[in-house]
């Protein structure tokens, strides 16, 4: 993985409106995105791509008022998952050192449980006021 790729993922400060049992609004600051000297190209690439998902699952959401939020999550993970097998495919060169972590598909896997791991852990919605582990008082 390139190095810095997650980097955009923590400029990110979402919102999310739970309000209303289906209201879903994730937004991000542009002023701070705009003050912020100039990202390299990997991690631009990161930040829209992270950009772009988060606008179609909020654009599915106001557009199917009785589709279930947690069906547009999966579906737009399955989605990603297919994408990144798709784009983590080996070059083929058995030699190739970048290649080697992800040259079989225990590796492809391995990488990718990773990486999920990361970015929920990096995520402010990782912890949730309603696990049933947060104690109460």
């Amino acid at each position: 993985m390139h190095a810095g790729v997650t980097a955009g993922f923590r400029q990110y400060a979402a919102l999310i409106d739970l309000s209303g049992a289906r209201s879903i609004a994730v937004e991000w600051h542009s002023d701070q995105l705009s003050q912020r000297p100039a990202m390299d190209p990997t991690e631009q690439f990161f930040d829209d791509a992270f950009g772009k998902t988060v606008e179609l699952g909020n654009r599915l959401a106001e557009k199917h008022d009785n589709a279930d939020l947690w069906d547009i999550a999966d579906g737009l993970l399955a989605g990603a998952i297919q994408y990144w097998l798709y784009a983590r495919q080996p070059c083929g060169n058995p030699r190739c050192e970048e290649c080697q972590p992800i040259s079989t598909a225990e590796g492809r896997l391995s990488e990718l449980r990773r990486l999920a791991a990361q970015f929920a852990e990096e995520s402010e919605y990782y912890h949730s006021p309603s696990d049933s582990n947060v104690g109460r008082a």
